[in-house]
């Protein structure tokens, strides 16, 4: 399998390193390259790849489907499956932390949630952490590790000043991107409000789009952006939490499991044109006989590659 994402073709353009965003008074138009930030799937390829996980309806994974249990479609025609697999492989995440004084209240929910998910850390993992509050830090750089400096990092936050959140995600999809691991995605923990960031949400949710990272988000608070959160996270194909202290051990086990059990889906489109437009996918499952609905999750679109 030569990638695990959205949309992976052959090659990617990494995105140029970033340390930290200083926030803007008053709204600007961005600079051209940063109003089309063109990600690293606009590549001659004629193979799309599509992400896949599959849960059942309390939101365990369901393993060991086949590839004839899958329905997908191409802005709304029908496709031939021709690739599949199912493979765990080291991931990549970098951990998007809010510690801005809207969290205070439940900064120890948030602590905790990064502390049970670096439970599941593989020795071949590579991990790093963004912080935002008014402004958005790179705190720990992306690096093969298990976990123990960003928790010891996380554990020193204490919470202060407005919040930067689209900053911190713009961010760490730079940092992350940096890693060479085939599945890359982002723990974004924090209650989803916005107030001091530089890049709007147009300008994030475009490069949400163009990237083959997963977003997994985790509500803290009183949930101020959960639909947005919910939105950013299913546009990736991945998933939304919002939970209790008594809910976060099983929060983190099913984003560790979801990360590394997810389905990978490949067709060459019928419409081959090369027009950099982009394409809507919806994935179906048919469950084999004696299984109940099962929900799906997958990366939603993808753009195609242009002359």
């Amino acid at each position: 399998m030569k990638s695990f994402g959205a949309l992976l073709f052959a090659l990617g353009v990494a995105y140029a390193q970033q340390v930290s965003i200083t926030p803007r008074v008053k709204p600007k138009q961005a600079p051209k390259e940063e109003q089309q930030p063109r990600a690293d799937i606009r590549v001659d390829s004629t193979v799309v790849l599509i992400p896949v996980e599959v849960s059942d309806q309390i939101g365990h994974p369901v393993t060991g489907l086949e590839k004839t249990d899958f329905r997908l479609t191409d802005d709304k025609v029908s496709q031939v499956i021709t690739s599949f697999a199912t493979e765990d492989e080291p991931v990549a995440v970098c951990v998007v932390f809010d510690r801005s004084s809207s969290v205070a209240p439940d900064i120890g929910l948030s602590r905790r949630t990064v502390a049970e998910f670096f439970k599941s850390a593989n020795p071949e993992d590579e991990f790093c952490l963004i912080e935002f509050a008014s402004t958005a830090t790179v705190i720990v750089p992306l690096r093969q590790d298990n976990g123990n400096d960003i928790k010891y990092k996380v554990g020193l936050t204490k919470p202060v000043g407005s919040t930067a959140m689209f900053d911190g995600i713009y961010m760490a999809l730079h940092e992350v991107k940096k890693s060479k691991k085939q599945k890359r995605a982002l723990l974004l923990v924090t209650d989803g409000d916005d107030n001091n960031s530089r890049y709007t949400e147009s300008e994030v949710h475009n490069v949400i789009q163009e990237s083959d990272v997963l977003i997994y988000s985790v509500g803290v608070g009183t949930q101020y952006g959960e639909s947005l959160l919910k939105k950013m996270s299913e546009q990736t194909g991945g998933r939304y939490f919002a939970g209790s202290f008594a809910d976060l051990p099983d929060i983190a086990e099913k984003v560790a499991v979801d990360l590394r059990n997810r389905y990978l889906l490949g067709y060459s489109p019928t419409n081959p044109a090369r027009d950099g437009r982009y394409h809507k996918v919806e994935v179906k499952v048919v469950p084999p006989p004696g299984l109940p609905p099962l929900k799906v999750s997958w990366r939603r679109g993808y753009y195609a590659p242009m002359e």
